[in-house]
């Protein structure tokens, strides 16, 4: 599900999805809808999208399959399914919008940190990000207690004043993205601390390109964690734009797309974030605008806020009930 992400978002930031013709783009979107888990009882911690078929029950294009005990969704697929749905147009009524919240209620942890999926004993930055981007697109934040998640985000910034993935773990490009941005969507940007220092030690991952930490090389993705961050601080003026394009260019590659490093093959992660880097500076006509926090373009977020999921916000719709296990109040 995140390689079709790269593949699709690279493609929106192009231009080039209307381009796809409708059987195909149809084809994807029953694809990713295959993949959603949805419970048999309400309250189950199992439901959003798996990553693939592979990962679970063999692909069946009609329904959605039930959640059993060695099948779960996990919260990254989730985010960039619905991200991915986006991007194709769809309008997301196909989404089991109760139970991915319920279920994402239980994947908070005390702290105020997300496991990916339920049993896991993982939980970070990357995931809290994943919830707060699901949560955005549903226009739903039920399934989060904002104030923990806020804690966990201030508890993890360091003596750098930038953010680590966790409460005393290493300040670090990405994770300082994946907090700024989770702010950002929460609407609690302004209880941002060290907002000066941040933006100093972001700064300083300039050399030429971006890197994640002091004494790292340059890095092509950096150009989206870094860039994006002084984006949503409001400092991306301060960047050497032009530094900037020769390092992407440097790690351009004939083959197509962008590698990690100059005269890397290229990889679709970092071709799809070296295009994201490059949208940031708005120095490319063909390339769209990028709206930062979700990674989604501005085309997308446009037709995301047409679409049933954003206009029915507080559940006129879908109704969860306040405790888990009752049967739920609607059919989702």
């Amino acid at each position: 599900m995140t390689v079709g992400y790269f593949c699709l978002g690279a493609l929106d930031l192009l231009g080039e999805i209307p381009t796809i013709p409708d059987e195909d783009r149809q084809a994807y979107i029953d694809w990713i809808y295959a993949q959603q888990i949805h419970p048999e009882v309400p309250g189950s911690a199992h439901c959003g999208f798996r990553g693939g078929s592979y990962a679970g029950a063999p692909y069946s294009p009609d329904a959605s399959l039930s959640a059993n005990s060695g099948d779960s969704a996990h919260i990254t697929m989730t985010y960039t399914a619905l991200a991915c749905l986006l991007i194709l147009g769809d309008d997301l009524s196909r989404v089991k919008r109760v139970s991915i919240i319920t279920t994402m209620k239980q994947l908070q942890q005390p702290n105020g940190s997300f496991i990916p999926y339920a049993g896991s004993d993982e939980s970070d930055m990357r995931f809290l990000y994943c919830a707060c981007a699901t949560s955005y697109i549903l226009n739903d934040w039920r399934g989060i207690n904002r104030d923990l998640a806020v804690k966990y985000i201030v508890d993890s910034q360091t003596y750098e004043a930038a953010f680590g993935q966790a409460p005393g773990q290493e300040a670090h490009g990405g994770s300082t993205y994946c907090a700024i941005a989770s702010l950002h969507l929460m609407g609690r940007l302004g209880e941002l601390k060290s907002r000066d220092a941040l933006v100093y030690w972001l700064l300083t991952r300039q050399e030429g390109g971006f890197n994640g930490r002091p004494n790292k090389a340059s890095d092509t993705c950096y150009s989206f964690w870094v860039g994006s961050s002084l984006e949503m601080l409001g400092a991306y003026e301060f960047v050497d734009i032009k530094a900037l394009r020769r390092f992407l260019d440097s790690t351009h590659s004939k083959h197509g797309g962008f590698g990690k490093e100059p005269g890397d093959y290229p990889d679709l992660l970092h071709s799809y974030l070296g295009l994201s880097g490059l949208a940031i500076t708005q120095t490319t006509p063909s390339i769209r605008h990028l709206h930062t926090p979700t990674g989604l373009s501005e085309e997308t977020l446009k037709h995301l806020k047409t679409v049933e999921a954003w206009s029915t916000r507080d559940g006129q719709i879908d109704k969860l009930t306040e405790t888990f296990g009752q049967k739920m109040a609607i059919n989702t």
